[in-house]
């Protein structure tokens, strides 16, 4: 059997890959949570509009990479995408700190204000979210999966499995304390700061592949290549993955946007941020050591034990309400999200055909991020404004996510059965 050994990534390849897949986790990190808070904070507590957002976002990316998957693909080019994409992008992220509610509090009325700067940050998020996807979704995966084979994608996924949460990490440690003062002109300027030196480093990391197949298909025809039935057809693996990966995005999307909510406000631990660091610290850990055994155990007989993890940590979450109690729920569910996820990813590579690399992360994005993000938020809107729970501040009620978000999250879990045995079934029939 040919190891990983025989495909060595080198020291630069590797140095791009944590470099972008860090960064660009952490502006993803702004974008999926604490520009919710941003709202939630500073403009309105309604979770209608924290669910609107992100489903146009979710858009607004979706596209992006499908239009910029398919150029890139015919271009036979990444690098200029990842490089001029990730500056952009940070620009974009940095001009949320000059967006505020008081604005246009001064010639409108106070609810006519609230709309007015809820509809320039969706505005605005679909921006960033359109060039990020183009960035990061479109071209840096696109790479990833140019330099990467099928015998260490198991371990180059774990590794940018875990970025999320390491992002994640970063920014409760480093600039939490900024959102809790207020500061979020500056909190944003950091973060838009270094998503652009991370693209200026890109052109000299990033270089494209030699021979890279590229697509002559019409332009248009190519857009929409993988949304055709006999395409499906053709690839019933790729497509199976992807289902998977829309369910697991799904469940993930029911509490995800609403989690640092959930923590604050409904369970009151202030020290929200060191919660967060040990669990995404511990669930980083098992993440990198679980990648080790993806590639060597299989990616699809991973899957089962992994999803069963990351089950009864969502059913833990529901029920527990201490501090210590939290951490360990918490520590259980991501790091079940995590070996979920790296499975996953590396299959839907293995199964791209190598001639539509970019364009598969078109496909990714529809299954993986448009479909969770508009249904996952409105699913968890829903419980939330079902439930009836709010707490007082200044006089004024506000919503609070409730535990239920996190049963309703293991339910959605349990439909992923259907594809993963499915791609059992077709591993077991080669």
């Amino acid at each position: 059997m040919t190891t990983a050994v025989a495909h060595p990534l080198g020291s630069r390849r590797w140095t791009a890959l944590i470099l972008l897949g860090f960064v660009g986790q952490v502006a993803w990190t702004i974008e999926n949570m604490y520009l919710n808070v941003f709202v939630y904070d500073t403009i309105t507590d309604d979770p209608g509009a924290i669910a609107t957002m992100v489903a146009l976002s979710a858009l607004a990316a979706t596209l992006a990479t499908l239009l910029v998957g398919a150029l890139s693909d015919r271009l036979g080019r990444r690098r200029a995408f990842v490089s001029g994409g990730y500056v952009l992008w940070g620009l974009c992220t940095a001009a949320f700190g000059l967006v505020s509610v008081d604005a246009p509090a001064g010639v409108a009325p106070a609810a006519s204000a609230v709309l007015v700067a809820v509809t320039i940050v969706i505005a605005l998020d679909c921006l960033m979210s359109f060039l990020g996807s183009s960035a990061n979704d479109a071209a840096f995966q696109a790479w990833v999966t140019d330099v990467t084979r099928p015998d260490n994608r198991g371990r180059v996924e774990s590794v940018l499995a875990i970025m999320p949460l390491v992002s994640m990490l970063a920014v409760f440690g480093g600039l939490d304390g900024l959102t809790r003062a207020g500061d979020w002109q500056l909190f944003f300027l950091i973060v838009g700061a270094v998503t652009v030196a991370a693209g200026i480093a890109s052109w000299f990391l990033v270089r494209d592949t030699p021979g890279l197949t590229r697509q002559e298909a019409g332009y248009l025809g190519s857009v929409v290549h993988g949304l055709r039935p006999s395409v499906m057809r053709a690839n019933p693996r790729l497509y199976l993955a992807l289902s998977a990966w829309a369910i697991w995005g799904i469940s993930t999307q029911v509490f995800l946007p609403y989690l640092i909510i959930y923590i604050q406000r409904y369970l009151r631990i202030e020290a929200y941020a060191l919660v967060l660091a040990v669990v995404l610290t511990g669930a980083s850990l098992v993440s990198v050591s679980g990648g080790r055994f993806v590639d060597r155990i299989g990616k699809i007989r991973f899957l089962p034990p992994a999803i069963a993890v990351y089950a009864i940590g969502l059913l833990l979450m529901w029920v527990v309400r201490d501090t210590t109690a939290v951490i360990v729920a918490g520590l259980v569910m991501m790091s079940g999200f995590m070996l979920v996820l790296a499975p996953i990813g590396a299959l839907v590579r293995d199964y791209s055909p190598p001639d539509r690399a970019a364009h598969v992360q078109g496909l990714r994005m529809v299954f993986a991020i448009l479909v969770p993000m508009v249904v996952g938020p409105y699913l968890g809107a829903l419980v939330i404004g079902g439930a009836g729970e709010h707490y007082e501040e200044l006089g004024v009620l506000k919503q609070v996510p409730t535990p239920a978000i996190f049963l309703a999250a293991a339910a959605v879990l349990l439909l992923i059965a259907v594809p993963v045995r499915a791609l059992k079934r077709r591993e077991a029939a080669c």
